[in-house]
C-alpha cells in the first residue's frame, strides 16, 4: 500500500539523519499538496511553496501548529519542525479537498512506502525492534457538506476511515537483509 509511513520504534543508536530530501518540500500544485505524505527530520525545516496562481493556505495542527497564506506563486517559505510526531495539513483558502500528512521524525529509520508498498532502511544496528506501519486511512465512509468560499457553492467533502497502525517485532541480524510483511485489512 502506497503512502504508508513505516518506522522503527524506540531506536537509540545508528546512522546519521538521512531522510529523503524530496519529502521535506511541499508544493501546492493544481490545488493539491505534493507530496501527499511528508517526512521531515526533527529540528529541520519544511520548505513550502505554491505553484498555483490562486490563494492557498497551509494550516497545520498536531505536532506543529501554523497557518500560512500563499497568495502568490513561486514564493517559498520554510518553518523548522521542532516537535516529533504527526502533523495534519489542510487548506483554509476554500480548497477543502487539499490535505496532506507530515511526520516529524526523531531518527533516520522512517520511510514512506512506494506504489508497491516497498520501503527500505539501511545501516540498522543489529537488534530486535518494534516496526510500525501507519496509514492515514483509505476507505470512503461518507461525505459531509462544506462551503467552498472560492466558488460560493456548497460542496461534498469525502470522509475516510480513521488512520490505521500495525506493529510487529523484527530482528535485524548483522550483515543480513531482513524482510517484513504487514497484512493490511479492514478488520
Amino acid at each position: 500500500m502506497a503512502n504508508t509511513v513505516v518506522y522503527l520504534n524506540n531506536i537509540t543508536a545508528g546512522k546519521a539523519m538521512d531522510l529523503p530530501e524530496q519529502r521535506r518540500h511541499l508544493d501546492q500544485q493544481h490545488c493539491r499538496y505534493v507530496p501527499h505524505i511528508l517526512l521531515v527530520p526533527e529540528n529541520q525545516a519544511l520548505t513550502m511553496v505554491s505553484s498555483d496562481a490562486t490563494l492557498h493556505t497551509i494550516h497545520m495542527d498536531g505536532a506543529a501548529s501554523f497557518n500560512l497564506p500563499f497568495p502568490f506563486p513561486g514564493r517559498p517559505t520554510s518553518r523548522v519542525m521542532s516537535t516529533p510526531g504527526l502533523v495534519h495539513l489542510r487548506c483554509n483558502g476554500g480548497h477543502i479537498w487539499m490535505n496532506a500528512e507530515m511526520v516529524v521524525a526523531p531518527h533516520p529509520y522512517y520511510a514512506v512506502t512506494d506504489e508497491t508498498g516497498h520501503f527500505e532502511f539501511t545501516d540498522v544496528p543489529p537488534e530486535t525492534y518494534q516496526i510500525v506501519a501507519w496509514h492515514e486511512g483509505w476507505g470512503l465512509v461518507g461525505k459531509e457538506h462544506a462551503y467552498d468560499v472560492l466558488s460560493g457553492q456548497s460542496v461534498q467533502r469525502p470522509l475516510f476511515t480513521e488512520p490505521r497502525t500495525w506493529e510487529q517485532s523484527v530482528t535485524v541480524s548483522p550483515n543480513q537483509a531482513t524482510t517484513v510483511d504487514f497484512v493490511i485489512s479492514n478488520k
